[in-house]
């Protein structure tokens, strides 16, 4: 809480946008229970695809001018490289103790007989494909445009870098175009503040289609399946994130969470990485992160970072196999861990991505694609919690890195007094 002019206590925005998600529940209970969904889905999920699209509006700039900016704050690539280095190592560690984390799970709900038995008969399911190759080839875009217009952020990314790269080039030549990168990034996080005060707003509307729409269908015949995945989910937040936290980062987990709720409740309730993204900046940079840190690390998470993901082909793999009547041996296991976690990079940036990496493990222990069907139904649930998982693991990795760089400037790092 803040106090306003007048000594009165005022609630802060992560509070508002815990409310908003209260309300949203109950609203879409009562709305799921008077058959109004329909309703809630005509008239109230619009005003939160507007909440959506207006931070959408955003990431473009947002991720081109954060990191031009934070390349020419930083004025040495070597110290770029440096910090892309560690930060693409972080992602694929985590990235593997997450599907280990799933499929453990999996398999101990698996071994006490409480995964439904669903007929697999007749199922069709046609999967999008994803080629790792292509993938690398369309990083670099042949027309300067495409990324700004397309919003692919691999493109965008490495647009940013070659434009802060060009700017330190120029020497002297490059500081007014530089100045104009910094002056611009601060008027378009001004814009994303005015935004952002709209959260508790979009994530009541959100909330309240989700439960009206879906209300039936998390306490369906899945929802032991739900449950493993969201018992993964925190798992891996109390285990992974919060030791990353506490003995990387040397910061309360307690203190991370509370300054993230924002972002993991605005990711939770849009089910979009990227349009979390200039919320996940605000929120890593006002408890003390880098800026020129943040603005590299979080769009680079946002892309290849799918902790949640890991965890969700972990689970669904495992019981799709169940279905099948097909047990996983230990190499499977292995086959999907190593799969998983390479396909993180071969799915960037492609709509779906959960899906497509879904479908290249199942065939990578050769299980029928079709199998995803069972689990298309609810696909909206788990990829609430898979994309809350998502984004506070680009934090973690962000207030990591930040502590590092701290370090080696010698500059303080402001959590660490205030504990």
């Amino acid at each position: 809480m803040s106090t306003d002019q007048t000594g009165k206590k005022k609630l802060s925005l992560a509070a508002w946008i815990f409310i908003g998600m209260f309300l949203g529940i109950v609203a879409g209970i009562v709305f799921n229970m008077l058959n109004m969904a329909s309703f809630t889905t005509s008239y109230i999920k619009p005003f939160g695809t507007i909440y959506i699209n207006l931070l959408k509006f955003l990431v473009v700039p947002v991720v081109l001018l954060s990191i031009a900016n934070g390349v020419v704050s930083l004025k040495d690539l070597r110290r770029v490289g440096s910090i892309g280095v560690k930060t693409f190592v972080y992602y694929m560690l985590t990235t593997a103790l997450a599907i280990v984390i799933g499929l453990f799970f999996a398999n101990l709900f698996k071994g006490m007989n409480w995964f439904p038995k669903l007929e697999t008969t007749d199922l069709v399911y046609e999967a999008k494909s994803a080629d790792i190759m292509s993938t690398i080839v369309n990083i670099f875009p042949s027309n300067a445009m495409a990324p700004l217009v397309n919003a692919d952020m691999l493109p965008l990314i490495v647009s940013a870098l070659f434009l802060g790269a060009g700017i330190l080039a120029a020497g002297d030549h490059g500081q007014r175009i530089g100045q104009f990168v910094t002056d611009a990034y601060e008027v378009t996080m001004k814009i994303l503040m005015m935004i952002i005060w709209l959260s508790p707003i979009g994530v009541f509307c959100l909330m309240a289609d989700v439960i009206a729409v879906n209300g039936a269908a998390i306490v369906g015949s899945l929802a032991l399946v739900i449950l493993v995945a969201f018992i993964a989910y925190f798992v891996h937040v109390l285990v992974v994130y919060s030791g990353s936290v506490k003995f990387l980062t040397k910061m309360s987990p307690l203190a991370f969470f509370k300054g993230l709720a924002p972002a993991m409740i605005c990711a939770f309730t849009t089910t979009s990485s990227n349009a979390t993204l200039p919320l996940n900046i605000e929120s890593c940079n006002k408890m003390g992160a880098d800026p020129e840190v943040s603005s590299f690390v979080l769009p680079l998470g946002a892309t290849i970072n799918m902790d949640g993901t890991a965890i969700y082909m972990g689970v669904t793999s495992v019981f799709i196999a169940s279905c099948y009547g097909v047990s996983l041996t230990l190499g499977q296991m292995a086959t999907i861990v190593l799969t998983a976690t390479l396909a993180s990079i071969g799915t960037a940036g492609v709509s779906g991505a959960g899906m497509i990496m879904l479908a290249m493990v199942l065939e990578s222990v050769n299980l029928p694609v079709a199998g995803i069907a069972l689990i298309a139904g609810v696909d909206k649930i788990f990829d609430m919690g898979r994309t809350t998982l998502n984004v506070t693991g680009d934090a973690t990795c962000a207030m990591w890195i930040s502590r590092l760089e701290k370090i080696k400037r010698g500059a303080p790092i402001p959590w660490e007094k205030k504990q």
